[in-house]
């Protein structure tokens, strides 16, 4: 017998609407689809259009993945994307080369040592690495002042768009219908569930809905009279023209973070906690670049080719949302930060709790209910 969707008074849901073409959508849609189910994914510009184009797209489950349940999401996640690199038959661009971290100033270096003991303690691959390992790892380097480092051996990186549009790929070839620019403009709510999407491309009759919108997903939800709780979390990224290979792993200076794509460009920032200006200009990418080329001198003879402005789909405490919403039990809400890395995790159980009716106990903790 067939599970049941929660609410619901026939079979499991086959008509699904995903809205939103980012990595958490397109992962979605490959899922369910990969499931049997009918999927439209609606993408109001084109794939990878938002938060996930302009992601620095780490792979990770490091010291800021906290606490524990955070972690261990997370560390799903990077093994998930290594299950779907095989699953698509390598089309997948990944880097797996893990990345490297290092501190000049005595509080930071001491805060990192407690990071890699309580992360060992966790079962993660990470350790404290000496002057020679560096230079070993990262021979086009220049640290300057060196106190403490750390490599995570199992990290990896890709290009967020090229992932982003492989998948929906495989997901079309499963029979997944991705339509863009389809933007969905209304939602159709009788009895409490939602009935159809109304979108720029028609009306489209459902049995659950999906919202993996983004910093649109407010907006969206609120169409069904739900409240979806996301802040405001800006990242500025500067990207250069493609270059010569020069780094194989992702590279955490103090004062910059720098990875290379599959295409040769590379891409720099200042942290992941949301850059405190909003400043895109090119002269802004230029000082990004600056402050890079000084632990990679080549970087001074680097084209910069575009600056982005992304906007993380950061929830209120900073931790996913993830589930059916209470007010509308048809409504599944996928809203998340770090959503490169738990795209594969997410899509795979999402899928399970749509047609399956399945509660998934490590997403219990990321209800939208945590909020009322």
């Amino acid at each position: 017998m067939s599970a049941l969707l929660p609410g619901s008074a026939g079979s499991a849901p086959q008509k699904i609407v995903v809205a939103g073409g980012g990595i958490i959508g397109a992962s979605l849609a490959y899922h369910l689809a990969k499931r049997g189910a009918q999927v439209t994914l609606c993408e109001k510009e084109y794939p990878a259009a938002g938060a996930t184009g302009k992601s620095f797209a780490w792979i990770n489950a490091t010291f800021s993945k906290q606490p524990r349940q955070y972690h261990d999401l997370n560390v799903l996640g990077m093994k998930g994307w290594q299950h779907l690199e095989a699953e698509v038959s390598g089309d997948l661009q990944i880097q797996w080369g893990g990345a490297v971290e290092w501190q000049e100033g005595a509080p930071e270096a001491k805060a990192l040592r407690t990071d890699v003991a309580r992360a060992q303690d966790w079962g993660y691959s990470t350790r404290l690495i000496d002057l020679n390992e560096f230079s070993h790892l990262l021979p086009l380097i220049l640290p300057g002042e060196f106190r403490a480092a750390s490599f995570s051996e199992r990290e990896g990186t890709l290009d967020p768009v090229q992932a982003t549009q492989t998948i929906l790929e495989k997901a079309k070839r499963l029979g997944a219908h991705v339509l863009y620019p389809c933007e969905v403009t209304g939602l159709t709510v009788s009895g409490g569930r939602v009935q159809a999407a109304d979108t720029s491309q028609g009306r489209i009759p459902l049995d659950a809905m999906v919202v993996a919108s983004g910093v649109a997903t407010p907006r969206l939800a609120a169409l069904a009279g739900v409240k979806v709780p996301l802040k405001d979390s800006p990242g500025v990224l500067a990207h250069t023209a493609p270059m010569a290979p020069l780094l194989d792993r992702v590279v955490l200076g103090p004062r910059a973070h720098m990875k290379q794509n599959p295409d040769g460009s590379v891409v720099t920032g200042t942290d992941f906690r949301g850059t405190p200006t909003t400043d895109s200009s090119r002269g802004f990418g230029e000082k990004l670049l600056a402050s890079a080329a000084q632990y990679l001198l080549e970087l001074k003879r680097a084209k910069l080719s575009q600056v982005t402005l992304g906007w993380r789909v950061m929830p209120q405490d900073e931790y996913p949302i993830l589930g059916f919403a209470d007010a509308c039990p048809n409504l599944y809400i996928a809203a998340t930060h770090s959503g490169v890395t738990l795209a594969p995790v997410v899509g795979e159980f999402a899928a399970m709790e749509i047609l399956d009716g399945a509660r998934v106990e490590m997403l219990a903790p990321y209800r939208l209910g945590r909020f009322a």
